[in-house]
């Protein structure tokens, strides 16, 4: 899998992605948070392409100075368990370490064990904390 910028070419295929993933929830608007992405930090939003140029792979990437994210990780189903994941994942850490990024935090939902397992394979672990959430900006 070769990985690059994402573009404003690759939304529909990225959301379509996003979709057969399953990672797209009624709350939150897949095109509003791509320009979203797209108005802080940009470079740090990748996909990932198969030899014939197919999306397959996307991950957003986030620093606020203090702590990294990553939201919208997603392989298609298709090309799962190939390593992509992982790959993703290793640049990001890789482009957040560059950054002086000390520490890495994401969000799995509960109960979604095989993702929980994946980040465990990788070294992640429960920071026994809880998220709290507020909607600042409703997107429907």
């Amino acid at each position: 899998m070769q990985v690059r910028a994402f573009t404003l070419a690759d939304t529909e295929a990225v959301v379509r992605l996003w979709h057969d993933c399953e990672l797209t929830r009624p709350w939150n608007d897949p095109y509003k948070d791509i320009a979203r992405k797209l108005s802080v930090s940009p470079d740090l939003f990748w996909v990932g392409c198969a030899p014939n140029g197919e999306i397959i792979a996307s991950i957003m990437v986030g620093y606020d100075g203090h702590r990294g994210w990553i939201n919208y990780l997603a392989v298609h189903p298709a090309h799962q368990r190939q390593g992509h994941a992982r790959q993703l994942v290793q640049r990001a850490e890789q482009a957040l370490s560059e950054l002086g990024c000390p520490k890495l935090n994401l969000q799995v939902r509960a109960g979604n064990e095989a993702v929980i397992s994946f980040y465990e394979s990788l070294g992640y672990a429960d920071d026994r904390t809880l998220s709290l959430g507020k909607r600042l900006i409703p997107d429907l």
